[in-house]
């Protein structure tokens, strides 16, 4: 296993010299061309920060400060343009929307340099409870695909307190290591690819050298119908430029892969969630084809427990709030209906 000291020297070691751009200039800066395939919005305003827990989260915020909240979490390897069409619908029905950068993204710093740059499950959604706490938030409707919908579920299940309802794209994707440890069939391994690739220092070279390009990739295989243009891609890809990008993502896999180790002050969490706890609030999760046989949903149907209602979303990829901006704001205003 990979102790955090030596992961922490090998990332170090290879972004080296790496041209570090920030993405602040980009986002308040729209590209020329609005893209063909969104409702054409470019921009979610001016970004602002705010000290929270373990870091200086960057985040959008739109609609009336009064207004029930929601708060949207994007995914590896995407950012908080995911949310672009679906905050305008959401602030249009009177809603105070939360967009943050996860840790390693855009303008989201570590508050210490010595902090362990740590990419675990329990760690990215505890920033979000931080970031509640900040913004003097008690709760909130959450949304989310990929690690955004991780992180949502995670506080549904752990701080239901602080969750009013929940969108979660391809449903219940808490992750158990044990789990992680039991190989797939062939097929199914073939999709994971990039987290057999992350467990090398191969890995971590290529993902610092070419991740603008690798990113670009994983775009296109997850959501193969999505004809989305350079702008689209750029305005995302310039947050990829995070300094501690690189180290977030490589430990992220490596730790759902138990060949890197998490932060021990969040053992008691890990544990909770390892017993895979059920999500009481209304939720409504929504299946694409991104998910396979699993797009039905039935896989997961058993660990929501309070109001429940499964969408899919057919044509679809794994984008979806993107891809699909209308159905996914529909999904957040009817689950707060529930």
């Amino acid at each position: 296993m990979l102790s955090r000291r030596r992961f922490a020297q090998a990332v170090v070691a290879a972004t080296a010299g790496a041209t570090v751009v920030g993405c602040s200039a980009q986002l308040a800066a729209a590209p020329a061309a609005a893209p063909a395939t969104t409702g054409g919005n470019t921009s979610l305003g001016p970004i602002k920060q705010i000290d929270a827990g373990e870091l200086s989260i960057g985040y959008a915020e739109a609609g009336p400060a009064g207004g029930p909240v929601v708060v949207l979490l994007h995914g590896w390897p995407y950012d908080i343009h995911s949310y672009v069409d679906v905050t305008p619908r959401l602030v249009a029905a009177g809603y105070r929307v939360i967009v943050p950068f996860l840790r390693g993204y855009g303008p989201t710093r570590f508050l210490s340099k010595d902090t362990f740059r740590n990419g675990q499950q329990s760690a990215i959604a505890a920033d979000i409870v931080a970031l509640l706490d900040a913004l003097k938030i008690e709760k909130a409707v959450f949304g989310g695909f990929d690690w955004g919908a991780r992180t949502a579920v995670i506080i549904a299940a752990l701080w239901p307190e602080r969750c009013k309802a929940l969108v979660s794209v391809s449903g219940y994707l808490v992750t158990n290591r044990e789990t992680n440890k039991q190989p797939l069939s062939p097929a199914a391994e073939l999709g994971w690819w990039y987290q057999y690739y992350f467990a090398t220092e191969r890995g971590i070279l290529g993902y610092t050298k070419n991740r603008h390009d690798f990113n670009k990739l994983i775009w296109k295989i997850a959501s193969p119908k999505w004809t989305f243009d350079d702008a689209t891609y750029d305005r995302s890809a310039a947050c990829f430029d995070n300094p501690d990008h690189v180290a977030i993502v490589i430990h992220n896999y490596r730790w759902r892969l138990s060949l890197a180790e998490g932060d021990p002050k969040l053992d008691a969490l890990e544990q909770k969630l390892a017993q895979g706890p059920a999500v009481s609030v209304p939720t409504i999760t929504i299946g694409t084809d991104f998910d396979g046989p699993n797009t039905d949903g039935k896989a997961y149907r058993s660990k929501f427990s309070g109001k429940y209602e499964h969408r899919v979303l057919n044509g679809i990829g794994h984008n979806v709030p993107q891809e699909a901006p209308e159905a996914f704001a529909k999904a957040v205003l009817d689950v707060d209906r529930f």
